[in-house]
């Protein structure tokens, strides 16, 4: 990452795991700067007010109130800021308004680090063209503002993932593809650090090989589960 012409980031997400998962991808990935991580809006609007950041990763329900409502804010709206949402909210209602008040994309949790990188693709493409494009025509602004994700290939990142120590992970799951492990299980058979563990864990999620079970218990955040992705082998004819 080039540190002088990094753009500015501020990510608003109360697990602090998930956080730093999307602050190690943005800046492994992107030239970009992850200058904060707000787990309030409180704290949000402080960090936006302090850096005044090129894009905000907004998630919605925050302990204090819903994201959602910080798109419509006149702070938010005082400078060139682009927002992606990152919420478990599906409704249809919050999606519209969050659309309606301009956030730039919509994605919903579990987050797929192939769609992330597709947005986060297509919000470079536009800071790179609002820069250097004078006049465009119209199949240009299709392409800026309504990509599908599809029409992105994803290339999944493998900085910082060692091969036998992905193999170790992805062996606890082919051995029992019907059990769903936490982090805390998975570093535990492997012998690694949580920390470690979680990097291998989200890079098995993104090239498919594991995907995500969101468990909701009474008290706390929920767990995030991780189970062997199996496909249906067809019988020969």
């Amino acid at each position: 990452m080039n540190n002088s012409s990094a753009l500015d980031v501020v990510i608003v997400e109360d697990e602090p795991h998930l956080a730093g998962l999307h602050r190690d991808f943005i800046e492994q990935n992107f030239n970009l700067r992850v200058v904060g991580i707000a787990a309030t809006l409180e704290q949000a609007r402080s960090l936006l007010r302090l850096h005044q950041p090129r894009l905000v990763l907004l998630d919605n329900y925050l302990p204090d109130g819903q994201g959602v409502d910080l798109i419509d804010s006149p702070l938010l709206k005082s400078f060139d800021c682009s927002v992606i949402f990152i919420t478990a909210a599906s409704d249809m209602q919050t999606c519209s308004h969050a659309m309606r008040s301009g956030a730039f994309d919509y994605i919903i949790k579990p987050v797929s680090f192939h769609r992330l990188r597709s947005s986060l693709e297509r919000f470079m493409q536009l800071v790179q063209t609002l820069r250097n494009v004078k006049v465009v025509d119209q199949r240009a602004l299709d392409k800026l503002f309504n990509l599908p994700a599809s029409e992105t290939p994803p290339a999944p990142s493998a900085k910082g993932i060692e091969p036998n120590t992905l193999e170790l992970v992805q062996r606890v799951f082919t051995a029992k593809p019907d059990v769903s492990w936490s982090v805390e299980q998975v570093v535990e058979e492997v012998g690694i650090s949580k920390t470690t563990g979680r990097r291998y864990l989200e890079y098995c999620v993104e090239i498919g090989f594991i995907g995500v079970e969101m468990q909701y218990g009474n008290i706390g955040h929920p767990r995030r589960l991780y189970r062997k992705i199996v496909t249906e082998e067809k019988s020969p004819p």
